[in-house]
C-alpha cells in the first residue's frame, strides 16, 4: 500500500504542473466536446509511458538521446504554431459561443490529443525517465504498485480537469467570456511555443 500511495503522490506532483496538454483538456471540457475520449487518451497514454519507464528504464535511456529530443521539439513547435494560427483566426472574427462549439470530427480531436501528448519531450522526462529512475531499485511487485498509483493519479487528474471544466462551462457562455478564454489560450500556447523554440536553439 505504501508504494501505491508513493506512486500516486509522486505522479500527481509531476502532472499538476500546467502545460499545453492540460490547457487543451480544459478547452475541450469547456466546449463539452469529446471529454471522455480526450481524458481517456491522455490517461491511458500516461499509463503506458509510466509502465514503460518503470520496467524498461535502462533500455529506453539509451534510445532517448538529445537528437530524438530535438526532433520532438521541432515537431511540437510546428504543431503549436499551427494550433496558435487556428486560434488567432478565430479570435480575429467575431467569436460567438456557438461558433466556438462547432462540431469537429473524432479523428481531428484524436490527432490533436495525441500530438499534445506524444510530441512533448517533457511527457517522457516525467513519466518514463523520472518515474523509471525513481523506481529502478524497487522489487518487482512494488514497481507494479508504484505504477498503478501513478496511473491512478493521472486518471483522476485528467477526468477531474475535463469534467470540472464542463461543469463550469454553463457559467461561461457569453461571447465576451469566450473571447477572453480564447485569448488566454493563445497567449499561453505562445509562451509554450517560445519555450520550445528556446530549447531548440540551445541544442545548437
Amino acid at each position: 500500500m505504501e508504494y501505491l500511495l508513493l506512486g500516486f503522490f509522486t505522479g500527481l506532483s509531476l502532472i499538476l504542473a500546467i502545460g499545453a496538454q492540460n490547457i487543451f483538456v480544459i478547452e475541450q471540457g469547456l466546449k463539452k466536446q469529446y471529454i471522455l475520449l480526450v481524458c481517456l487518451i491522455c490517461s491511458i497514454s500516461d499509463l503506458i509511458l509510466i509502465f514503460l519507464g518503470i520496467f524498461l528504464f535502462q533500455y529506453l535511456g539509451n534510445f532517448f538521446n538529445s537528437s530524438i529530443e530535438l526532433i520532438l521539439n521541432i515537431l511540437l513547435f510546428i504543431f503549436l504554431a499551427h494550433f496558435i494560427y487556428s486560434e488567432i483566426s478565430i479570435q480575429r472574427n467575431k467569436i460567438s459561443f456557438n461558433q466556438k462549439l462547432k462540431k469537429i470530427s473524432i479523428s481531428n480531436i484524436v490527432n490533436k490529443t495525441l500530438a499534445f501528448t506524444y510530441l512533448n519531450p517533457h511527457v517522457y522526462s516525467d513519466t518514463v525517465f523520472f518515474l523509471g529512475n525513481f523506481s529502478k531499485n524497487f522489487l518487482t511487485i512494488n514497481k507494479y504498485y508504484f505504477g498503478i498509483g501513478a496511473s491512478i493519479s493521472s486518471f483522476l487528474f485528467f477526468f477531474i480537469l475535463g469534467y470540472l471544466s464542463k461543469l463550469l462551462s454553463k457559467h461561461l457562455q457569453s461571447d465576451q467570456t469566450w473571447k477572453r478564454i480564447n485569448l488566454f489560450i493563445i497567449i499561453f500556447m505562445i509562451i509554450i511555443a517560445l519555450y520550445v523554440f528556446i530549447e531548440i536553439l540551445n541544442f545548437f
